[in-house]
């Protein structure tokens, strides 16, 4: 009786060529770095990755690891069949699995450059001592690390070992599970009850994923780094990506479960943006806070700015912490100034400010 394995070689190799799925698979694929790319040299060209929630990032690179290994393990045996067919047919059976993996590599890359392009005055918190005479105040950078790039640093690690303890326990798994005893059942429990937790954890990542980018855009009222055209593109390729995969052979609802409900997460993503685009052009700013016409490296910024800066606002506190959350200025002012600090303004003079 032949083995399970030696079955599904069979059935790659009498297995028909779907037109229709190959080139919607290759059409997605295509997309996906279509996509993604603007995304990439957004920040690349700003120089910067403000606007992006690190636990978007996070939540947004475990949910496409754990994808990228649900279909590996549910398609194992097909991906064990390229040994013994031709390479066309081999990358024909398993495009889905190129299909997910680019995907989480593309997302990955963003995570890579959001910590390579961090701004680096927002990395530690920043003091202005006033020294109560003539002489401007003191600018003080501490060793202290900014809440927010201690958390950046933390979800990169986490990242990491994320990927690696999921890589270690799927191959684990896949080397040493027997094979279902029911010829029906192409996968033994332990590989079934695994690749539904994969699923289901994806899925569950992917629904929350997006909650903290939401909440940091609205709360932000600027677009920042995020890429509209990449949401454009992604909030209905995602609904065409889990059609795909669901034609894929071997995967199950666990596999697609995840990009439908990305899809949905990042078209209310994409409304929120739109929304900010629009008060942005009526209030003179671009995606950053800075007003329209201004130089948008913020080092090119001149320490005698920065002080002038500082200077014209008589009411500021003496200390001013750099990095950390702190109340929003009123409409018309820019949410970023130049040389990124953050200022601790008095209650009054915000409320009153509401009123202009």
């Amino acid at each position: 009786m032949p083995s399970p394995v030696v079955k599904t070689c069979q059935f790659v190799s009498y297995w028909r060529t779907d037109w229709g799925a190959d080139g919607l698979t290759a059409f997605l694929i295509f997309g996906l770095f279509i996509s993604y790319v603007p995304q990439h040299l957004r920040i690349i060209r700003a120089g910067t990755s403000i606007g992006f929630s690190p636990w978007f990032l996070l939540l947004g690179s475990t949910s496409s690891a754990a994808a990228m290994l649900n279909i590996i393990t549910l398609q194992w045996s097909i991906i064990q069949c390229c040994r013994k067919v031709r390479l066309g047919k081999c990358i024909e059976v398993t495009a889905g699995v190129f299909q997910v993996g680019i995907q989480w590599l593309l997302f990955t890359i963003i995570l890579v450059l959001y910590m390579m392009y961090y701004p680096p005055d927002l990395k530690h918190v920043h003091l202005e001592i006033d020294t109560h005479d003539s002489r401007p105040m003191h600018h003080v950078r501490t060793k202290l690390k900014s809440s927010e790039w201690r958390l950046s640093v933390i979800v990169s690690w986490v990242v990491l070992i994320h990927l690696s303890l999921l890589t270690f326990v799927t191959f684990i798994l896949l080397q040493t599970s027997s094979p279902s005893p029911d010829p029906s059942i192409p996968h033994s429990s332990q590989i079934t009850l695994w690749a539904t937790f994969l699923g289901i954890s994806s899925g569950l990542l992917a629904a929350v994923q997006y909650a903290p980018q939401l909440t940091r855009t609205y709360r932000l009222k600027l677009v920042g780094a995020l890429s509209i055209p990449m949401m454009i593109m992604q909030s209905p390729g995602g609904v065409v990506m889990a059609i795909s995969i669901a034609m894929r052979p071997g995967t199950d609802w666990t596999s697609w479960i995840m990009y439908a409900v990305s899809a949905i997460m990042q078209a209310c993503l994409l409304l929120i943006c739109f929304a900010w685009k629009i008060r942005q052009r009526r209030l003179g700013i671009d995606d950053f806070g800075r007003p329209l016409g201004e130089s948008t490296a913020a080092a090119g910024t001149t320490s005698n700015e920065e002080e002038g800066w500082m200077q014209s606002d008589e009411d500021s506190v003496s200390v001013v912490v750099e990095g950390e959350d702190s109340d929003e200025p009123r409409e018309d002012t820019p949410l970023l100034k130049p040389g990124s600090f953050i200022r601790m303004r008095g209650l009054l003079g915000w409320i009153l400010g509401l009123g202009k």
